[in-house]
């Protein structure tokens, strides 16, 4: 029996993560493809190829800033959304998802009306040269006008996942990230007679792919769910003060735990924005390598998410802890995987992001920090997961909170004391980086009875 029992959980978690792998499979391929556009873009006397991959990191971090900002719709509604599935609460489901979506159209109301403003800000703080400061605004200007899009598809992703639906999770990605790397090229490079736009349909690209994405994702709510699970729903059940005071409650340890990430993903391209063009392009390549581990990773703390927020709602202590160690397992499996990867292919893939011999010598020598991603991202990637399945929003804010001063800290510590020059100064940056990893993969490991099995 307890074979079987270990069988059928496993299958389950694989049943979860495995689409989710499958989608987030394109999602560093577009931020690749993102980059490798802009690597490619002809240069001139004006413009290098290193302001052109700079000014793409520089306005994707602006809009990850605010995108950042209302991640908890995401987090808190796939919690929620689990818990209530695992209950057998199809209508609380409903609620969740109405909630969701109509703070998502507010929220990005409000974003699209201080556009202008933040943007001019955030270059100001960031301080880029002069050539990434006019592209990076242009890219910004145009990827705004997604932000509908973007905001609502957090609310259908985490209610996909609390819903168990890995399957409509992975479909909704895949068209989105399909079509924003096939109209990201084709706007910027043209197709026959037609030039294209240039460095301009980078980001027209991603406006159309997210609003494709919206469209796909709410076809595929009306035609699977409508029925089942919001039939006899009224609008004005989702917004019952009695209960949006605990949604948003939570939400504001989630917002605070957001701010946490955007110090560190902002702090780390703004400090390398000093350094000039080509180790701000260079910290671009890196970043974006490092992350292709936590978008496979992510699959197992999606898996991890959905099943930890059901066995929840449906008080099954037993099954919880055996889901908890089994996720564990696989995520620390692909890890070692990984580590074999980055080890074989890293120069490969520096010439596959950019065309420029300088760009791609200056990444050579931090190629090794690579190698640590698997071991130290697996862990944090996965607690993450657990602790929002469980709607843990209290220990997922204090372990962000750790994160951000050991990144902080590792960074002006380390500056005044080894005083760096520029080579050095990522290899500090990455020490930073790899630091706030650290602090949220002890901190969760030691919370994680009061914080996940105290639920129950």
């Amino acid at each position: 029996m307890e074979i079987r029992e270990i069988k059928g959980l496993n299958r389950e978690i694989l049943r979860l993560s495995i689409p989710s792998i499958l989608a987030n499979i394109t999602v560093p391929l577009v931020g690749m493809v993102d980059t490798a556009v802009a690597g490619h873009l002809p240069a001139s006397s004006e413009v290098s190829n290193a302001a052109f991959i700079g000014s793409i990191a520089v306005g994707s971090m602006m809009l990850n800033l605010m995108y950042w900002m209302v991640g908890f719709l995401r987090t808190s509604t796939g919690g929620l959304t689990a818990q209530a599935y695992g209950s057998g609460n199809l209508h609380e489901c409903a609620r969740i998802f109405g909630r969701a979506v109509g703070l998502a159209a507010l929220v990005a109301a409000f974003i699209l009306l201080v556009q202008w403003p933040f943007g001019k800000l955030a270059l100001m703080i960031t301080r880029p040269s002069s050539d990434v400061y006019d592209l990076a605004f242009r890219y910004f200007l145009v990827r705004i006008w997604a932000a509908p899009a973007t905001i609502s598809l957090f609310a259908f992703r985490g209610w996909f996942v609390g819903m168990q639906d890995s399957l409509s999770s992975m479909s909704t990605d895949l068209v989105i990230n399909v079509v924003n790397i096939l109209a990201s090229v084709l706007l910027s490079f043209g197709i026959g007679s037609w030039s294209g736009m240039g460095f301009d349909g980078i980001a027209l690209g991603t406006v159309v792919a997210q609003f494709t994405g919206l469209a796909y994702a709410a076809c595929a709510v009306r035609f699977k769910y409508g029925r089942s699970v919001f039939a006899g729903l009224r609008l004005r059940d989702c917004f019952r003060q009695s209960e949006l005071g605990g949604f948003m409650s939570m939400n504001v340890d989630f917002i605070i735990r957001s701010l946490c990430f955007t110090v560190i993903y902002m702090g780390e391209t703004m400090i390398a924005a000093r350094f000039g063009d080509i180790y701000l392009a260079c910290n671009a390549i890196i970043m974006n390598l490092l992350m292709i581990f936590s978008y496979f990773t992510d699959g197992f703390a999606y898996a991890g998410e959905a099943l930890t927020g059901r066995f929840i709602g449906g008080h099954d202590r037993l099954m919880l802890v055996k889901s908890v160690r089994y996720v564990f397992m696989w995520s620390m499996a692909l890890g070692v995987l990984f580590v074999g990867i980055y080890a074989v292919s890293g120069v490969p893939l520096l010439r596959f992001m950019t065309s420029d011999a300088e760009v791609v010598d200056c990444c050579r020598q931090y190629l090794p920090w690579l190698m640590l991603m698997p071991p130290l991202g697996c862990a944090a990637f996965a607690w993450d997961g657990i602790y929002m399945g469980a709607t843990a929003s209290k220990g997922i804010r204090n372990s962000m909170i750790a994160a951000m001063v050991a990144f902080l800290g590792v960074w002006y510590g380390g500056s005044a004391l080894l005083h760096t020059h520029d080579a050095g100064c990522l290899h500090l940056l990455m020490a930073a980086y790899f630091a706030h990893l650290l602090a949220r993969t002890v901190l969760m490991s030691l919370n994680y009875k009061t914080s996940v099995l105290g639920r129950l």
